[in-house]
Formats: C-alpha cells, structure tokens, sequence
C-alpha cells in the first residue's frame, strides 16, 4: 500500500494523470465521424448553433426529439468557442468520460481509502467498453457521469459521521446531478437511480434512509433544474410530450418497434469483452462484496451493497428491455470500478496473479487473428481498408499483450501496484490505437470523402437532394441539411410535423428536379439507375461503390 500511497501524491500523480490526459485526448480530432451516432450528434448542435434555436433540437431542419438537450449545448458552445470540427463535436464525450475516472478516485478515495481511490480511476480508465465509449460522439457517456455523480454524492451524504450540515449539501448535490442526467438522455437519469435506491431500502431494512433524503428540497433542486428547458420546448412545440414521454420513454424500452430487439443473453459477452482485461476481477469483486455485505444489514447504510444493487438493477433492467445497445451498460462501469478498486486494494499479489493470468490467451489470440482482419471483407474496396485496419489491431494487441506480460511478471515479483499501472496503461492505449485505426473504415463509414469532392459544387442558393438515403455524416462535412427524398427513418416525427419540409416520392422529386435551373442530389448506386429510368436530366459529379452525386446539368 505504501508505495501506491506515494505513487498517487505528488509530483508522481501529476505526472500519472498528465500521461493518461494525453492518451485519453490524443485522437479525439484524428478519426472521421463515423455514422449513425456521431455525425447526428455532431450535427444536432451545429444546427442549434446556426439557428439561434436552443429549445427545439433539429437534425437536418426536422424536429428531433429522441433526446434532451444538454449534450447539444455543451457541443454547440464548444462550435461556437472553438469552431466546429471533429474534436470539438467529441468533446462533450471525452470531458465527461474522463471527469469519470476523478470521480472514481474521489469518491473511492472517501468511500474505501486512497489507494482504492488510485485503483478504482486505473481499472475504469483501462475498461475496454468505458475506454472505447469515452471517445466515440454518443449521448451515453455524459449521462453515465451525471448519474455516478449523483449516486456518489449519495454515498458520501450517507456516511457513518456525516453530519447535517454535510449531509444536506451532498444530498443537495445528488438532486441537480440527477436533473443533469435528466436533461442528458431522459427520466432514466432520476427513475432508474430512484429503484435502485428503492430496491437496496428493502434488501438493507433500512427505509429511514428516505428520510435522509432531503427529498423535498431535492426535488425541488432537480425540479429546477429540468422544468424550464422542458416547459419551453412544450410551450414551442405542444406535440414534444407524446413523443418524448410516452413513445421514447415507454415505448420503445416495451417494443420491437426500434429493431433494436436482442435476446435477454446479449449483454453476457458485452459485458464480459467489455470488462477486459478485469473480467475476471469484476467477477471477484461482486462475489466478496456480496458476501461480504450481508454482515451489515440493518445496520448503517451500506455503500458497497448499494453498488451491488446498482450494478445488478442496471443490468437485468437493459436485460429486459426490448431495445438493446451495447453502451447501456454504461452506467455499471464506475460502480464496477468501485467495488474492485476496493477488493483490489485488499488483495495480494498471488491472487491478482491468478485473476489476470487466463485473459493472457485472449490477448494472445487477439493478437493472432489481427493480421486476418481482411478476411472478413465482403467487397474489394474492404479488403483493402480492412487489411490496413489489421495492421492497427496487430500493434493495439501487440500493446496489450506485453502490458499484460510484464503485469504479471511484476506481480511474480510482488510489485502490485506497478503491475495494475503497467495493464492499466497498456490497456488504454491499446484501445486508443485500435479506435484511432478504424479511421481506416471510414473510407465506407464516413462521408467526409464526398464532401470534399463535391465541395466546390455546393452552393448557398442551390438546393440539395438526399434521395432514398441520409447519409448521418454528410451535412456536418457540408455545413448544409438536405431535402429527403421518399426517405423518413428516424425523422419520420419530424417530418410529420413539418411535411412541407421533405418529397414523398420519386414522381414528386422528378417534377421538382425539373423545375430547378440548379440542384444538387445524392443517393445510393442502384437508385441513380431508376432516376435514370424517370427520363431525369443528371450530370454525374461524384461516384464510388455506394454512392452517386449528381447535378442538374
């Protein structure tokens, strides 16, 4: 412990956490937008930007209510401050997915001693899920953080000692955090915090813990800081609270209707790839704290028995879902590294040997299948792209592999804590050159190609055409929206609300075609061939395997 006590104050911590803030940030700007995701949420703000319109959120000048504002804001202000480019369209992400890993130390730091403060932040940090989703443009990470914020300045209200005074303030806290989540990806952000909390008062017999809750204040607190965002775009727009409410916050977690449908067992190898290379340790981690936890029931409240609940409620509750994603397991992540920070902090060398040991053939198989990426392809143009991804698989398992090795060398030699920031580091920058590599698929994923080509084409006063498709990357390349063509998918709400906004059909499209002295459209191969068979007038401008742009010749 004496040496992780000294290896995590400082200069050497500074130095520590200067090293990971270079790794966590350092290819945020490299990658192209990759599509669906990141180019609508990188896309939603700039339209909120150039409009003036903060309240109403649009993706492609169509009314867009899957999702509350906050990240929009954050996105949109660093556009404005900053400028819109790649790295600023990911910085909502990256801030909040690092703001995590201080969490994690603070409140272990609080909660469980420092140096299970240290080890919560390097296994969190080192997670392959938590690491991969910290730099890719979702809503998920900064929702993740809100909510870990909340649920730790719970904990630390709760504590054994806390006064009043210390107590209201923490739970005060927790309150606005939660407003926060709220306003990050919706009511999941009070509700599922509130059952679990629900769920851990029953298993713990301690239902006066309601009673330290501050809830009249708090939600009061949370209250304001949700309503008016809420108020206003419902005063804008009176259809918001069918749709945000009832459809995205019923039904699609209760239906198929998204086609997001997965079998209960889909987040088993989600969860267990999206550990590494802790797997093995989380399982550890959760048995002793389950065990452990018994002793305290009915006591004071229990911190590590509150993360166990956590971590478990969020999972059998996506399990259950009829909408299923990979990054819903989000959440558990900083409980997770809690919990094992904790355990970690306890255990001797010997047995964390034995704990990461098995996942060295995983690594080692990585390793072995990365240079046959290529196989995998389905087309000539991935063969190539996915041959060169291979040659970024191989060095991140290769990174991997001797981080891993001289871990376990270290541990032989009784060296724990150089052996966790060995792996812990090695793992990151593992995962950050394999997500830096698959720039090389953005060749297929990203639409950054045809804005360049097309670029000197596009015209303020020339209308654009996206026919039959809506490639998610293209506008925020071009700084421009389109007019959909007999194409609705997520905007189908929006268009709805606005149908004057979009062209219902090829027949439509031809008469509008005709009428334009110039006109800009893109759409898929076999679509140009219909086109064509209208008798369109189209002069071709850009073409690849999957795409054509065309203009009004």
């Amino acid at each position: 412990m004496e040496h992780l006590n000294k290896s995590c104050t400082g200069a050497s911590r500074r130095w520590l956490w200067l090293l990971v803030v270079v790794i966590w940030f350092g290819n945020i700007e490299y990658r192209k937008l990759i599509e669906p995701d990141e180019g609508r949420y990188a896309e939603i703000p700039r339209e909120m930007a150039v409009s003036g319109d903060w309240v109403t959120p649009r993706l492609n000048n169509l009314k867009y209510f899957e999702k509350p504002p906050l990240q929009y804001w954050a996105t949109a202000t660093a556009y404005i401050v900053f400028g819109e480019h790649q790295w600023t369209s990911r910085l909502w992400t990256a801030l909040t997915g690092f703001a995590g890993l201080l969490l994690v130390w603070f409140a272990g730091t609080r909660l469980f001693g420092r140096e299970a403060g240290c080890y919560a932040a390097l296994l969190l940090c080192s997670s392959l899920l938590y690491a991969l989703m910290g730099h890719i443009n979702t809503l998920d990470m900064g929702v993740t953080f809100f909510i870990t914020l909340g649920i730790v300045a719970l904990l630390l209200a709760q504590r054994d000692g806390a006064d009043a005074s210390t107590r209201r303030n923490w739970m005060w806290l927790a309150w606005v955090t939660l407003g926060l989540a709220v306003l990050s990806k919706g009511l999941m952000g009070l509700v599922l915090p509130g059952a679990a909390l629900v769920i851990y008062s029953i298993l713990q017999r301690d239902i006066g813990l309601w009673k330290r809750m501050n809830l009249v204040t708090g939600l009061l607190l949370c209250l304001l800081v949700t309503a008016p965002w809420f108020y206003l775009v419902m005063k804008a727009n009176p259809e918001f609270f069918q749709r945000f409410f009832i459809y995205e916050h019923y039904t699609r977690f209760t239906t198929k209707e998204h086609g997001r449908y997965q079998p209960w067992y889909y987040f088993i190898p989600i969860l267990l790839i999206g550990m590494l290379p802790w797997t093995i340790l989380m399982f550890e981690a959760l048995l002793r704290t389950w065990k452990g936890s018994h002793a305290r029931v009915g006591k004071s409240f229990n911190p590590e028995r509150f993360l166990l609940v956590w971590v478990v409620f969020i999972y059998v509750f996506f399990s259950m879902s009829g909408s299923k994603l990979p990054p819903y397991l989000l959440p558990m992540f900083p409980a997770l590294a809690l919990l094992m920070g904790k355990q970690l902090a306890e255990m001797n060398e010997h047995r964390l040997f034995w704990l990461i040991a098995p996942i060295l053939p995983v690594v080692a198989l990585a390793l072995g299948f990365a240079p046959f990426t290529a196989r995998l392809a389905d087309t000539p143009q991935q063969v190539q792209i996915y041959g060169e991804y291979s040659v970024w698989l191989t060095a991140a398992a290769l990174v991997w592999l001797l981080g891993m090795v001289t871990a376990l060398v270290l541990l032989r030699r009784r060296n724990k804590p150089v052996a966790v920031l060995v792996l812990a580091l090695s793992s990151l920058l593992a995962a950050q050159i394999g997500t830096s590599g698959y720039n090389t698929i953005a060749k297929e994923r990203s639409a950054y190609i045809i804005a360049e080509a097309i670029r000197p084409y596009v015209k303020a006063e020339v209308p654009l055409y996206s026919v039959g498709n809506y490639e998610q990357t293209l506008p925020f390349y071009l700084k421009r929206t389109f007019t959909l063509v007999q194409y609705q998918d997520e905007m189908a709400f929006g268009i709805m609300q606005e149908p004057q906004r979009w062209i219902p059909d090829i027949a439509s499209f031809a008469k509008v075609w005709q009428a334009q002295p110039a006109a800009l459209a893109i759409m898929q191969v076999y679509m140009y061939s219909q086109l064509k068979q209208q008798g369109l007038a189209m002069k071709i401008i850009y073409e690849d395997t999957q795409h054509i742009v065309v203009s009004k010749p």
